[in-house]
């Protein structure tokens, strides 16, 4: 019996402390998610990457380098991109939102890119 009770007293207790110090632990941990949010500059950044690209895309069909069809559909995309920001806004924005925006608004550069260098005829 005083074998089983050497063994079981010092568990016991490190089950004790370990219940006493777990609320700390869990309370220090929270202001660590709150530092996965992205600072405003970071957001203010978004914005401007979707306003310019949005610039872009206006600068490009007004030089005819791309037709008005396809200067619509990337201004469809550039819309979509900015709704996904305001949705994702409202609670903050986390570093994988910003890796989607990022991603989404790389993708619409890339087809910018490749509508003004198609050779389709909408050139000067």
């Amino acid at each position: 019996m005083r074998k089983i009770a050497r063994f079981i007293a010092p568990a016991l207790v490190a089950a004790l402390g370990f219940s006493a110090v777990a609320p700390g632990i869990a309370e220090a941990a929270a202001p660590h998610r709150e530092a996965a949010r992205i600072t405003p500059n970071r957001e203010a950044r978004i914005r401007a990457d979707i306003s310019g690209l949005r610039n872009q895309i206006d600068r490009a069909a007004a030089r005819r380098t791309i037709s008005q069809r396809e200067a619509q559909r990337l201004r469809n995309e550039a819309t979509q991109i900015q709704r996904l920001h305001a949705t994702y806004a409202r609670g903050g924005l986390t570093s994988r939102e910003v890796q989607t925006l990022q991603n989404r608004i790389d993708r619409v550069h890339a087809a910018l890119h490749a509508e003004r260098n198609d050779r389709n005829g909408h050139r000067r």
